[in-house]
């Protein structure tokens, strides 16, 4: 049985305390047994210890390996969640447009109050005034 896989054998733990003693000794061996977890996908392997329970809570792995929940558009196999989850979605989105058309009235608002103000301060100075500037 070689050195690996009794490291496998004992888990994770096993493989960080060589990697950190490696480090420790002479960190181009720390750097080694790290280059040898990612190339070997023992790293990326570790995964696999919770793969079943994080498909169960519908979690995904992107591509760095990585589980960062779930995207949009997949369903969680609960169909009265996703349902939920839809509604809510949709009724944010309408909110989310209804504030941006307000803060357009808004902006438009102030634009044409400015302007107004411009077009009276205008008017009062009369037509010969020099535009200052």
């Amino acid at each position: 049985m070689d050195i690996a896989a009794k490291l496998d054998d004992i888990g994770k733990p096993a493989w960080i305390g060589v990697t950190v003693l490696g480090f420790i000794l002479f960190w181009p061996i720390g750097l080694g047994v790290l280059a040898y977890l990612i190339w070997s996908g023992r790293m990326g392997g570790w995964k696999r210890d919770f793969d079943g329970m994080n498909k169960a809570r519908g979690r995904w792995y992107g591509p760095s390996g990585c589980g960062w929940g779930r995207s949009r558009s997949q369903a969680t196999g609960n169909h009265a969640f996703d349902e939920y989850r839809a509604d809510t979605l949709r009724r944010l989105e309408e909110e989310e447009r209804e504030f941006r058309e307000f803060l357009d009235r808004l902006r438009q608002a102030k634009d044409k109050a400015e302007f107004d103000q411009f077009m009276n301060d205008r008017q009062r100075r009369g037509p010969d005034a020099q535009p200052q500037g």
